[in-house]
Formats: C-alpha cells, structure tokens, sequence
C-alpha cells in the first residue's frame, strides 16, 4: 500500500468512525447516563470487535455475505431487532446510572459481539476492504485496514463519550435527560435507515 493509499485509508476510517450511528449514538447516550470511566469498556469492546470484523471481512467472510443473500437478510434482520430492543431501553431511561441500581452500560463483550451484528459496521468493513485491499497481498493489507481503524477509531469513540459526559451535569434534570434519552433512541432507530434500503 502507498503511502498516499494509507493517507486515503485513515481519512476514510477517521469519516466513518466519527459520524453518527448506532455505536455513536450508544456511546454518547452512555457516556451521559454512566460517565466516561464506566463506558471505557464499551469503547475498548467497540474498536477490538470491529477490529476482528474487519480482520474477518478481509480474510472472506465478506465474501460469503455477498453471495448468500438470505444471509445477509438475516444479518439485517438480528441487527435492526437488536437496535430497536436498544433504542426502546435508552428512550426508557429516566435517570443517570449511578442513580439506577440495575442500570449499567454494556460490557466489553457485549460492546464487541454488537459489531457482528451492526449493519454499518459490515458496511464499513466491506467498504474499507474493497477499496483499500489489494488481491496480491490481502493479509498485509487487511493488517493496514485494521491498524488504520484502530489508531483513529478510538478517538472517535472517545469523542463521543467525552461529548456526553460534558452534557451530563446539563442532564442532571430529570425532565432534560428523559427527552435526551427518546431523542437518543430516535436517531438509534434513524440510523437503521440505510439498513432498509
């Protein structure tokens, strides 16, 4: 890969991870609710689970995807129940998370295991290895991939989180944090918009 390919690459990786969905509207909504020191586990579970998508679309799982439709439907499928089943606790919430005994936000396993089953994040992946693999050396290349996601994705996942615990203490009223948190699980189930197409 040259080195104005890795430039185009991070650039790429740096626009895709710092834009709305559903990971960035998870991570926002949780960094209000829980702060940013107990979503640190949701952020390391995001960047290492999509590092192994990407790893795993550029190894061929893509591939398979691709010419099994029914597949991918039922991708889709898991995917938008899980965002919705999300989307409708996040709008349900109604007080931060260290007042709420049983609330918590998500482990890092959880937070890892979502990126299968994220629709954007396999458009991403798919995206980033179609465009930046090369055929005589995918192994190399889907390394670059990975580390090229991996060194900017965790700003951009902390970005986020920062932005809602600097909101936090603006929430603290219950009435604010009630119409964050529907407006949260609103723009969840928008980002499944592309999904449908």
């Amino acid at each position: 890969m040259t080195s104005e390919m890795l430039i185009a690459l991070t650039l790429f990786a740096f626009s895709t991870s710092i834009t709305p969905g559903p990971n960035n509207m998870m991570l926002l909504a949780s960094g209000v609710n829980f702060g940013f020191r107990r979503t640190v586990p949701h952020i390391l579970g995001i960047e290492l689970g999509f590092g192994a998508l990407i790893l795993a679309v550029g190894l061929g799982v893509g591939t398979i995807l691709s010419t099994e439709p029914r597949l991918y439907l039922a991708l889709k499928v898991v995917g938008g129940g899980y965002l919705l089943w999300m989307a409708w606790h996040i709008a349900m919430t109604r007080q931060m998370g260290e007042a709420a005994g049983e609330a918590r936000p998500f482990s890092f396993v959880q937070a890892a295991l979502f990126q299968f089953v994220n629709p954007k994040a396999w458009v991403m992946a798919a995206g980033a290895v179609a465009a930046y693999q090369s055929p005589n050396s995918y192994i190399r290349d889907s390394a670059l991939i990975f580390l090229a996601f991996m060194s900017v994705g965790i700003f951009c996942t902390a970005a986020w989180v920062g932005f809602g615990s600097v909101l936090k203490g603006w929430l603290s009223d219950p009435v604010r944090l009630k119409w964050f948190n529907i407006t949260m699980a609103v723009l969840l189930v928008a980002s499944l918009w592309p999904m449908l197409k």
